[in-house]
């Protein structure tokens, strides 16, 4: 329990670092459009190809689950859209991004740290910690909601191949697609990514910025950031429901 609490006093000593005023704002601009680039604009394919792949396999199963003729074939869209938006493109595509975000920004850092990099920034009167974690968070919290609709639209574009395949009619899909539509689901999406994306980032970073010993230690230290921030999201996926949905 005492190590517990150490870890989270730890935790919040270096956000405290990390959210302390920059001093040099446009080197933070030019290291957040970087970190776009690095963590976000190259995690588009991978997000692009899981969401199209569980779209249509959700339509997919839906199809054969909801084979009675008194439940309406626009059912099938619904049920992908509803799945998509809620769930699968904030919190699945969160934690799948925590294994390749998250394992890159702890071994990033980790590495850092091991080989005295980060020694040699103090050293300078640079502050390490929010030269090197805060255009990261600032990068993913921008970046992760995008990524998050974007997989909703290809994932129900997945659902709609599977539907032009003749699993059903294409238009009953799309029907189903605009069946009672709420934007607020979006928004709620949206907010959870966000917070996600602080989660993946901050957790990661922390374990590669306190990371010691040798290529092994980061490893570990990397696969360590990957579980936390997994179990974090599940929590504040829990959390973020009941306060948002419930």
């Amino acid at each position: 329990m005492l190590k517990f609490f150490e870890v989270i006093g730890r935790y919040c000593i270096l956000m405290g670092k990390v959210f302390s005023r920059p001093e040099k704002w446009s080197i933070y601009y030019r290291r957040t459009i970087n970190e776009i680039e690095q963590l976000g604009i190259n995690s588009i394919p991978l997000t692009a190809i899981i969401s199209v792949f569980i779209g249509a396999v959700i339509a997919l199963q839906m199809s054969i689950s909801l084979e009675s003729p008194f439940i309406p074939q626009m059912m099938i869209g619904y049920a992908t859209k509803e799945v998509m938006i809620l769930e699968f493109s904030s919190t699945v595509i969160a934690i799948i991004l925590a294994g390749k975000v998250g394992s890159n920004i702890a071994s990033e850092i980790g590495t850092m740290r091991i080989t005295e990099q980060i020694d040699a920034l103090e050293i300078m009167g640079v502050n390490s910690a929010s030269y090197l974690i805060l255009p990261k968070i600032v990068a993913t919290m921008f970046f992760f909601p995008f990524l998050a609709a974007f997989s909703m639209i290809v994932g129900m574009f997945g659902g709609f191949l599977v539907a032009r395949m003749g699993v059903m009619l294409p238009s009953d899909y799309l029907d189903g697609l605009l069946y009672a539509f709420d934007s607020w689901e979006i928004t709620y999406s949206l907010i959870k990514m966000t917070v996600f994306a602080f989660l993946i980032t901050s957790i990661s970073a922390f374990y590669g910025y306190y990371a010691k010993g040798n290529s092994l230690e980061v490893g570990r230290a990397s696969t360590t950031a990957v579980v936390v921030s997994s179990i974090m999201i599940m929590i504040f996926n829990l959390i973020l429901t009941q306060l948002m949905r419930a």
